[in-house]
């Protein structure tokens, strides 16, 4: 095949290539959210309580040991599950129970979900449990006003509880 042949396959190929890409910009339409919907989002990450209590080692117990392991401490390394729910005008919308990470189970649980909702006002609750009973000794509540396409973050922190972040602004 002579090189004027090729050089014009390949000129015809990338135009091919090149009007794919193109269509494929702009078409077909993607609509993130309908016009009247919003978007909840649930995301955190937390390290439970101890799923067992420390106890103090005897000196029969710690002398059996090697001297680098004589701690008086004995600490469980497994922490609970995390539970938590969410509910959107008294309807459960989410409830999960989440395991801890790690091969000793020790680490965080982690969730994060997506909800699409209708736009409105809503109240949304929140729950979260992390002891080893199942009692949920953490709850957040908030009337939220959704606008068409608004996203809502659902956050939780320790110190704080759960937060409510909307539009680059912490509602308390």
């Amino acid at each position: 095949m002579n090189t004027t042949a090729r050089y014009l396959g390949q000129a015809a190929l990338y135009g091919a290539f090149a009007l794919a890409i193109g269509y494929f910009s702009t078409s077909p339409a993607y609509t993130h959210l309908a016009p009247y919907q919003a978007l909840l989002k649930l995301s955190f990450s937390h390290g439970a309580q101890r799923v067992g209590e420390c106890r103090e080692r005897s000196d029969a117990e710690l002398a059996k040991l090697p001297p680098n392991m004589r701690i008086r401490k004995d600490c469980p390394r497994e922490r609970a599950p995390v539970i938590v729910e969410l509910e959107l005008d008294g309807v459960p919308l989410y409830r999960e129970s989440l395991a801890p990470s790690g091969l000793s189970r020790d680490g965080s649980a982690s969730v994060y979900r997506r909800f699409v909702v209708p736009a409105g006002t809503h109240r949304l609750a929140a729950r979260l449990s992390d002891n080893a009973k199942g009692e949920f000794n953490y709850r957040g509540e908030k009337t939220l006003t959704l606008a068409p396409a608004q996203i809502v973050v659902v956050e939780f922190h320790a110190a704080s509880g759960f937060q409510f972040v909307h539009r680059g602004q912490t509602e308390p």
